[in-house]
């Protein structure tokens, strides 16, 4: 295992960022803010490692995730990261290149979120 890994950083209002962080426990949880879970909303061998009890724990609202057709399935409280583990193995990995530039893409807005009426509206924020 290499005791380094690449991943796509994404702090609630700003803008993804590459970091290479170690590959243990105790920095993926210190990038989180707690206890991590692995969320894979994807089918490219990404996985998104977010806080697993954000929600809970009323951390700030960050980004929605959408399906292929633009819908909401879920949003993601506090800081999260995406890192890659191919389906042949369970090992976190440093996410490639060209998924880098993905969700680098997909994420690149900081997203603010309005409560209204129950309706959660979700405003795109420049940093």
């Amino acid at each position: 295992m290499n005791d380094m890994m690449t991943v796509l950083y994404i702090q609630v209002g700003k803008k993804p960022q590459v970091i290479r962080i170690r590959h243990m426990l105790s920095e993926m949880q210190r990038l989180v803010g707690g206890t991590i879970s692995s969320f894979t909303p994807f089918d490219d061998g990404s996985v998104m490692i977010v806080n697993d009890n954000g929600k809970n724990e009323g951390l700030e609202f960050n980004r929605t995730v959408r399906d292929k057709k633009g819908k909401v399935i879920d949003i993601i409280a506090g800081d999260f990261f995406i890192c890659y583990a191919p389906p042949d193995n369970s090992e976190l990995s440093s996410l490639p290149d060209e998924l880098i530039q993905k969700y680098t893409e997909v994420f690149k807005t900081p997203q603010a979120f309005i409560d209204i009426g129950g309706k959660m509206l979700v405003v795109p924020v420049d940093e």
